[in-house]
């Protein structure tokens, strides 16, 4: 496997409740600087970073239903919509993880699908939150999520009790084949870890130490 530039793996990620208008201007400017794939941030944003990056190849990616994923499926398709409204280029959901431990799996899948459904030409990442999850619960979540037509599953919102483990990617990779793309996230901090996971197939990578894995500065290091 050839391997892309690693900035080009990385969704420049800020979702801290705390964040403001100005750190989200900063955030901009960063990736256009490094050239990263993306900014990843709430969905609350979306219209600041679009103005943002006007003119620039980088990529405006919002979460929905962030962070828990245990709103309504209406709730997650409407702030979807806004999202897209507003100029969103790609979506990362969080499953609903208690409906999915109820093995409630239509629900699971319903609410999903129902997000795709809006956006058949965006790419739509879908969080399994793995931390929370049993080895046959991240099979089954891994498989709602490419039967409801997900472009990629990821591990983790970085605000649960672990990101993403290269067991647990292997295991997401391994249902996924080809069928739909790796995104790791939550805990990736240095070039060292970014690569392992490359290494193992993963295609993006969401951390918010993106400019300390490019240029080995751990003091640009962040907590997602």
């Amino acid at each position: 496997m050839i391997m892309k530039p690693l900035n080009t793996y990385i969704d420049h990620t800020l979702l801290k409740p705390t964040a403001t208008k100005s750190d989200i201007v900063k955030l901009c400017k960063e990736a256009k600087e490094y050239k990263f794939f993306s900014v990843c941030i709430n969905s609350c944003y979306v219209a600041l970073a679009k103005s943002e990056l006007e003119n620039s190849k980088i990529k405006v990616c919002s979460v929905i239903g962030f962070p828990l994923g245990a709103m309504s499926t209406q709730a997650k398709v409407e702030e979807a919509k806004s999202a897209l409204v507003n100029g969103a280029d790609e979506i990362d959901m969080v499953i609903n993880i208690g409906l999915l431990k109820s093995k409630d799996f239509d629900a699971v899948w319903n609410d999903i699908e129902s997000v795709k459904k809006i956006m058949p030409d965006n790419t739509l990442k879908v969080i399994l939150e793995t931390c929370y999850l049993e080895e046959d619960e991240i099979i089954k979540a891994s498989e709602l999520a490419i039967q409801s037509a997900a472009d990629f599953i990821k591990t983790s919102t970085g605000f649960g009790t672990g990101g993403a483990t290269i067991h647990d990617v292997k295991l997401m990779k391994s249902v996924a084949k080809n069928n739909a793309k790796i995104k790791a996230s939550g805990g990736i901090k240095d070039a060292k870890t970014a690569l392992e996971y490359i290494n193992i197939g993963v295609e993006r990578l969401g951390t918010s130490s993106g400019i300390a894995i490019l240029t080995n500065d751990k003091s640009s290091n962040s907590n997602y």
